[in-house]
């Protein structure tokens, strides 16, 4: 235990996601030792995203203007709709430039142990959207674990008797991967998720 400033920095710098204790003492004393100017742009940064950062009021992905970008974007197919956990999920599909579609950002997955049910998401919205006659396909994008899994579930069932095309991403081996070292799991969808490729 350190004294006043310090400890109450390690313990807030605990609080955040993948930050143990040592790690939280790890950085505390970094910023202790780094430049004041560098800390100082650091403590700005937060301060400006906390100011100017909002969740878009149509998708719920992270926007400094109400509506985000790709919602604001009239060049996208809007019949398809993407269905993600988290801002960061959008990110990682926008990078691969294989989707043009819409997005729907769930705030989250299904967790009873954390106390996460479906009306702690974003589904609600979700089902107001697809009253719009325009959307044909629901792509299902959750993460590929219980929580993300059991997400999925509940959105098939909820969505099944909208009459729309509902659809999940693959899963199975990873680009550049062993078959040895792939778990039963994984392995096993691959099996499942496979294509003709004749």
């Amino acid at each position: 235990m350190y004294e006043g400033a310090v400890q109450d920095l390690i313990d807030e710098l605990g609080r955040l996601p993948g930050i143990g204790p040592k790690s939280a003492q790890r950085v505390a004393f970094h910023i202790l030792e780094a430049d004041a100017e560098d800390m100082k742009r650091l403590a700005e940064a937060i301060r400006t995203v906390k100011e100017k950062v909002q969740f878009c009021e149509i998708c719920f992905n992270v926007s400094e203007e109400t509506t985000c970008r790709i919602c604001q974007d009239t060049r996208r197919d809007a019949t398809v709709i993407c269905v993600v956990e988290e801002s960061k999920d959008v990110m990682a599909i926008e990078r691969t430039r294989s989707f043009r579609g819409r997005y729907h950002v769930l705030g989250g997955a299904i967790n009873p142990i954390a106390g996460i049910g479906p009306d702690q998401l974003h589904i609600r919205e979700l089902l107001n959207r697809l009253s719009d006659e325009t959307i044909q396909e629901v792509i299902i994008a959750t993460d590929p674990n219980l929580e993300g899994e059991a997400t999925a579930t509940y959105l098939v069932r909820m969505l099944g008797s909208l009459g729309m095309n509902i659809t999940r991403l693959a899963s199975g081996l990873p680009v550049g991967g062993d078959l040895e070292y792939a778990d039963d799991v994984t392995l096993g969808r691959a099996f499942e998720g496979r294509r003709s490729v004749s």
